[in-house]
């Protein structure tokens, strides 16, 4: 079934958004935390999130942004 290209056309800003946000929550959460434990990133990325209001990620990605911030911080791309 073909989508209507349209329809992708009204989600993109919708989705610029979200991912702005998402952006605006780890490099808060980088310049604050970076090299500190697991436990300590995660808690304040996720709290970083809610506060963006975009709680709505992959758990994986989160994870992953996660273990970027304590462990490799230099390497994340913003």
């Amino acid at each position: 079934m073909a989508t209507d290209p349209s329809e992708y056309d009204m989600a993109t800003p919708i989705v610029e958004a979200h991912l702005a946000k998402v952006e605006r929550a780890v490099s808060r959460t980088s310049s604050s935390h970076a090299g500190q434990s697991y436990t300590e990133v995660r808690k304040a990325l996720v709290q970083a999130l809610r506060d963006e209001n975009a709680e709505r990620v992959v758990p994986q990605v989160v994870d992953e942004f996660t273990r970027r911030i304590s462990e490799e911080p230099d390497t994340l791309p913003f």
